[in-house]
C-alpha cells in the first residue's frame, strides 16, 4: 500500500475458498470508494509480508495525534503561477483527460477563453471555437502530420446570484471530445484546439489508453484520492502522487473547495457558515475552479481522471438554491452515456480486469431510483471471468467512526449495503468527506462478517477544512442523532441493535469494526495482482 501518512493502513485483499465459502467483500469508502473482487480459488502470495483481509478481523487500533498539530494549510492564491493563466486565448488550458466505457475510447475536455466575474455579463459563444483533437501514435512538430482528428462538443455556464452584493460569473468555453478505435495499452500523442485559429492548438501531449479487459491485465497503479482542495497541502498531495507515476486517478469528490469563498474572491474560511454567517446563500467563487484546472493540468493532460461529486460540488445558485452542481456538470467529461446511465452523478467504466462503478451520493439511491435500478443492471452485465474485480466509487462513508459524519448517509447505506454485499463481491474505498483515514474490518450491516467488506476512507487530499480528529467514541464526542444531518436524502441515524454497544448511539470505545484508523492527509495507491490480491 502507498498512502500518504498512513502507512500503517497497507493491507492485501484477496478470495480463497480455504478461508471463506461466501462472496468476499472489501470496501474503501472515499465518501465512497468500492471494489468489487470475485472469490478466487488461488491463495494469497505471502512472499510480500502484507497481512490480508484473512488475517482479520484485527484488533481496533487508533494512532494518537498530537492536537497542537491541527494547524490546516491556506489556500494557495490565484496569482500563484502555477495557478495563474499561462496562455492567451484561443490557446487551451485546464487540459483534461478521463476514461471512457472501455479502453478503445478516450475523451479529452480543455477550456478556451477566460471565466468572468461581475454584475452583469454575457456568455461567450461555445461556437465560435472549434473542438477537435489531432492525434496519432508517433510524436510530430507538425499539427497536419497526424493522421487522425476527432470532434466534439462546446458549452458554457454560469453561476447566477440574484442577491444584492453578491456578484455573478460565466465560464470560458469547455470543449469534450471523445477519441474512439484507439488501441488498449498502446500511447498515443494529441493535440487539441481549433486547427483553423493562430494559436488555438495546445503543444503536444501524450497519453496511454487503459488495458484491454481480461483477468491478467490491470492498471499499473490507480491512486485514489478525496478532499483535494488547493492549499499547500493539496500541492504536496498531488507532487506525491505525481511521483507515485499512476495510470489511472479516482478523484471521489469535493475537488476545489470553491465554495468556501464569497463570490467577491478574497481569503477562503475553513468554515463558511462561521466565517460568513450573513450569507443569504453558500457562495461560491468560480475562478477557483479555473485556477485549479491549470494546476492539474500538467498531470491530467497525460493520465486520464475520473471524477464523481461530493457536497463541495453542490454549489446552489438562483432564488433558494434551485440550480446545483452547474460547474461540476459542465467541467467533467464521463463515460455516462457508454455505460447506460445518462447522468453524470453515475456511471461505469472498464480498466483491464476491473470494473469501475462510480455512484452518486447526492442523487436519488433509493432502492426505486434510476440510480439503484442502473446499479443492477450494470452488476448483471459484469462478466467475472473478464473482469474479476469490480470497484465502485462514491463519496460518503457508510462506515465512520469519527463523529465528523458519523451515519449522515445511513440512508444510503440501508438501501445499497444488501444489493453490493449479496450480489456482488465489493471492495470499498470513501476517499472523502470524513477527513482522515480509517480502515475497516470486514463488516455487514455493523457485524463482523468473515464474507462482508472491507471499507476504507481515505478522506482528505490537504483541503482548507483541516482533517478531523474526533471519534465518536471519546469521551463527550459522541454526535446527538439530530447532528450531521445530510445535505441529500433522508436521516436514518440508528442504535445499535447488537453486540458491546447494543442501545447505544456510539461505541464507547473504538468499534470493533475499526481496524485501524490516523488523522492524516494525502492519498492512497491501489495496486492489483492478477489471480490473487490488491495491495492498498
Amino acid at each position: 500500500m502507498a498512502l500518504a501518512l498512513a502507512t500503517t493502513g497497507t493491507i492485501a485483499a484477496a478470495g480463497s475458498h480455504r478461508h471463506c465459502h461466501c462472496p468476499l467483500l472489501v470496501l474503501l469508502p472515499l465518501l465512497l470508494l468500492l471494489l468489487v473482487l470475485q472469490q478466487l480459488a488461488l491463495p494469497v502470495d505471502g512472499s510480500s509480508g502484507i497481512p490480508t483481509t484473512l488475517d482479520g478481523p484485527f484488533p481496533p487500533t487508533t494512532r494518537a495525534f498530537d492536537r497542537s498539530l491541527r494547524q490546516g494549510s491556506a489556500d494557495v492564491p490565484l496569482t500563484d503561477p502555477r495557478l495563474a493563466p499561462r496562455l492567451d486565448p484561443p490557446a487551451p488550458e485546464q487540459i483534461a483527460l478521463a476514461a471512457s466505457s472501455d479502453p478503445t475510447s478516450v475523451w479529452v475536455s480543455w477550456v478556451t477563453g477566460r471565466g468572468r466575474v461581475g454584475s452583469h455579463l454575457t456568455p461567450l459563444d461555445p461556437a465560435a471555437v472549434r473542438s477537435e483533437v489531432l492525434y496519432g501514435y508517433r510524436s510530430t512538430t507538425i499539427a497536419t502530420a497526424y493522421p487522425h482528428v476527432a470532434r466534439g462538443g462546446a458549452e458554457v455556464y454560469s453561476q447566477l446570484y440574484p442577491y444584492p452584493g453578491l456578484l455573478n460569473y460565466t465560464s470560458g468555453v469547455l470543449h469534450h471530445v471523445r477519441l474512439r478505435g484507439l488501441r488498449p495499452g498502446a500511447r498515443y500523442y494529441y493535440r487539441c484546439g481549433d486547427a483553423s485559429l493562430s494559436g488555438g492548438l495546445s503543444e503536444e501531449r501524450s497519453f496511454v489508453t487503459m488495458p484491454a479487459p481480461g483477468p491478467s491485465s490491470y492498471p499499473r497503479r490507480v491512486a485514489v484520492v478525496g478532499d483535494l482542495g488547493l492549499t499547500g497541502n493539496s500541492t504536496a498531495t498531488v507532487d506525491h502522487l505525481a511521483r507515485n507515476d499512476p495510470s489511472l486517478i479516482l478523484l471521489v469528490g469535493d475537488m476545489v473547495y470553491a465554495n468556501q469563498y464569497r463570490t467577491t474572491g478574497g481569503k477562503g474560511a475553513s468554515c463558511f457558515s462561521c466565517s460568513f454567517p450573513d450569507a443569504p446563500i453558500r457562495e461560491s467563487y468560480q475562478p477557483r475552479w479555473d485556477g485549479w484546472g491549470r494546476f492539474m493540468e500538467p498531470i491530467t493532460s497525460k493520465i486520464p481522471m475520473m471524477v464523481i461529486e461530493g457536497n463541495h460540488e453542490i454549489e446552489p445558485q438562483g432564488h433558494g438554491g434551485a440550480v446545483t452542481f452547474a460547474s461540476y456538470l459542465a467541467r467533467f467529461a464521463v463515460p455516462s452515456e457508454e455505460s447506460g446511465s445518462n447522468t453524470k452523478f453515475y456511471y461505469s467504466f472498464n480498466a483491464g480486469g476491473i470494473h469501475f462503478i462510480m455512484l452518486g451520493a447526492y442523487v436519488d439511491y433509493n432502492r426505486t431510483s434510476a440510480q439503484y435500478s442502473w446499479l443492477e443492471k450494470d452488476l448483471q452485465r459484469v462478466d467475472r471471468r473478464v473482469t474479476p474485480w469490480v470497484v465502485a466509487a462514491w463519496h460518503s462513508p457508510w462506515y465512520n467512526s469519527y463523529s465528523s459524519h458519523y451515519q449522515e448517509f445511513e440512508c444510503m447505506r440501508q438501501e445499497m449495503e444488501q444489493l453490493l454485499k449479496l450480489r456482488y463481491l465489493l471492495f470499498h474505498l470513501d476517499a472523502t468527506q470524513v477527513h482522515a483515514y480509517e480502515r475497516m474490518n470486514r463488516v455487514f450491516n455493523y457485524t463482523l462478517d468473515p464474507c462482508g467488506p472491507v471499507y476504507i476512507t481515505v478522506g482528505d487530499g490537504g483541503n482548507i477544512e483541516k482533517i478531523d480528529i474526533d471519534h465518536a467514541d471519546d469521551p463527550g464526542k459522541c454526535p446527538s442523532p439530530g447532528d450531521n444531518l445530510p445535505e441529500f436524502g433522508g436521516l436514518c441515524h440508528l442504535n445499535f441493535t447488537s453486540g458491546p454497544a447494543k442501545g447505544k448511539f456510539c461505541w464507547d470505545r473504538q468499534p470493533e469494526w475499526s481496524a485501524f484508523r490516523e488523522s492524516s492527509f494525502g492519498h492512497g495507491i491501489l495496486e492489483v495482482a492478477p489471480f490473487t490480491s490488491n495491495v492498498f
